[in-house]
């Protein structure tokens, strides 16, 4: 397990994306790849999970990691849940397992989760509206939601517009209403015990985004996906004060490092006092909490 008073940060937000890309006919390959020109990510290839770990280990930073699994709406192949455990387990001292399950799976994805959380330690799943096709607030992933909230987990949900799918024709079919963060407000208020991370400053809906975090003592914001010199004023206003125990810092690696984030994340204007917080003891709370 990860000791959290060795880490100097922990990484709310990165992706194990490296063997979603080995399928030649799904078009995977292409998505990551146009991501990789737009955040200017110095890769040719999505990093594997090992060489995930090795970077954080020197770079004493813990990571929470999952996959997106979004094959009813994209077809692309998911990362195995369980693959992703194991090769956490193998660097348990800096990976923090979560994973993901397509909503549209109904009462089969709820079981997978039950399963994941029993006999892998997974402590939280990761969703993508926009990528799955779903709005967050759809009964379909009701049941999925209460395998999540009956153990303690934590639900991570993208918001907001952060390049996937950016430049490519049609925006890869990908639909940015999915991720307004104020269909959250219904999960919340229908899930009032569990915790649920907003992810991303929510570009264009911020102050939603806000909004909901504020109103609702399960909720909280992760800041990955922009490099903080972006972050609009009224972010960071919250960052110093409403939501000082509600914001976590996250990269959205490979596509941003940590250390680069880290490095903007220093010259923006936040309370000196806060910045721990935010980089590590806010997300020390609340994986704690996690049953």
């Amino acid at each position: 397990m990860v000791d959290f008073s060795k880490v100097r940060a922990i990484d709310f937000h990165t992706h194990a994306e490296e063997a979603c890309g080995c399928h030649d006919d799904d078009g995977y390959d292409e998505l990551q790849s146009t991501m990789a020109k737009y955040f200017g990510a110095p890769w040719s290839h999505p990093p594997t999970i090992p060489e995930t770990a090795e970077h954080y280990r020197k770079q004493n930073i813990a990571a929470v990691i999952f996959n997106v699994d979004s094959e009813t709406e994209t077809g692309y192949r998911r990362y195995d849940n369980e693959k992703i455990a194991e090769l956490c387990a193998e660097n348990d001292d800096v990976l923090i397992p979560f994973a993901s399950i397509d909503p549209h799976k109904g009462r089969m994805g709820a079981r997978e989760a039950r399963r994941l959380i029993r006999d892998f330690g997974i402590k939280g799943f990761k969703f993508h509206p926009t990528m799955q096709g779903f709005y967050p607030n759809d009964r379909m992933a009701y049941e999925l939601y209460e395998a999540i909230a009956e153990s303690g987990c934590i639900s991570l949900f993208h918001t907001g517009q952060t390049g996937v799918g950016s430049g490519m024709r049609g925006g890869n079919g990908m639909r940015l209403k999915y991720s307004n963060p104020m269909f959250m407000d219904d999960v919340a208020v229908d899930f009032p015990d569990m915790k649920i991370i907003l992810a991303h400053p929510s570009f264009p809906w911020q102050e939603e985004a806000l909004s909901v975090a504020t109103h609702k003592p399960n909720v909280y914001i992760d800041l990955s996906g922009w490099s903080p010199k972006y972050f609009p004023p009224i972010l960071v206003r919250y960052c110093n004060t409403i939501l000082k125990k509600k914001v976590l810092f996250g990269s959205d690696w490979p596509m941003i490092s940590p250390e680069k984030w880290l490095a903007a994340f220093e010259e923006i204007d936040i309370k000196d006092h806060l910045r721990e917080d935010i980089i590590k003891n806010n997300a020390v709370r609340l994986l704690e909490s996690v049953g």
